[in-house]
């Protein structure tokens, strides 16, 4: 079977490094043949992101890049929903449009899939020997506290389930209803997977170039507090 993968890249005011995250996902040669398609959703920036991307577009008419826009600012977690949608390809990943997380590492995510293993594949920042750059005490214990409430909530034994880089079989991600539309996306998505009969997760270790909040970092504090919330929620009484 040839796969394709849909790379979703969700952008809030990422001017400054869109064309920088598209040209590594452009120069990925994925395992497999596996074809990819990139699906950019610009949740409604208000500095030049749309005009870089366009530009980006017409530079590299070779490449199948898709574009797409919120009239409003909605939030990570919508601008995911509207590229789940629209994604064709038969295995999903997301893919952040600053420059935290390696493309180059999507094989790794891919591999126990086309093997046969997987249907879902978490890239953990927590686990193996790559790269990762040291930045905030608080956000890592944070980040452990939430996977460690996500875990116990769906009695999965995740090491970071707050990780931007997920891959899923399209057919999975596609038939999952999702309601979360900012940073609650990622407790939401695992709560609705672990559920699924049979699911088969898997995890890999990945690299992380993290960002400070100079350099355009945006989750805060109150996201955490969400993220909680989200836990509890589709665990328990939001199940449906």
């Amino acid at each position: 079977m040839n796969h394709t993968l849909s790379v979703i890249i969700p952008a809030y005011n990422e001017g400054k490094t869109i064309h920088t995250i598209l040209d590594k996902v452009r120069s990925v040669h994925l395992i497999g043949g596996v074809d990819k398609e990139i699906i950019i959703v610009n949740d409604c920036s208000s500095d030049d992101t749309e005009k870089k991307v366009q530009e980006y577009m017409e530079k590299h008419n070779d490449t199948q890049i898709s574009y797409y826009k919120h009239s409003v600012n909605q939030g990570k977690g919508a601008a995911l929903h509207t590229g789940i949608q629209k994604a064709a390809g038969s295995l999903v990943i997301v893919q952040d449009a600053d420059l935290e997380y390696d493309p180059e590492e999507f094989n790794m995510l891919l591999k126990p899939i086309l093997d046969g293993f997987a249907d879902v594949v978490y890239g953990s920042r927590f686990m193996g020997g790559n790269a990762h750059r040291i930045l905030f005490f608080w956000h890592s214990i944070g980040n452990k506290i939430l996977t460690f409430l996500s875990n116990a909530m769906t009695n999965l034994n995740l090491t970071d389930m707050e990780t931007c880089y997920k891959m899923w079989k399209a057919e999975i991600i596609k038939n999952v209803t999702l309601q979360e539309k900012r940073f609650g996306f990622e407790p939401e998505v695992t709560a609705r997977i672990a559920r699924i009969p049979g699911i088969r997760i898997y995890e890999v270790g990945i690299s992380y170039y993290g960002r400070t909040y100079a350099e355009g970092k945006k989750i805060n504090w109150k996201d955490g507090f969400r993220a909680i919330y989200c836990i509890l929620k589709y665990n328990t009484w939001g199940r449906i």
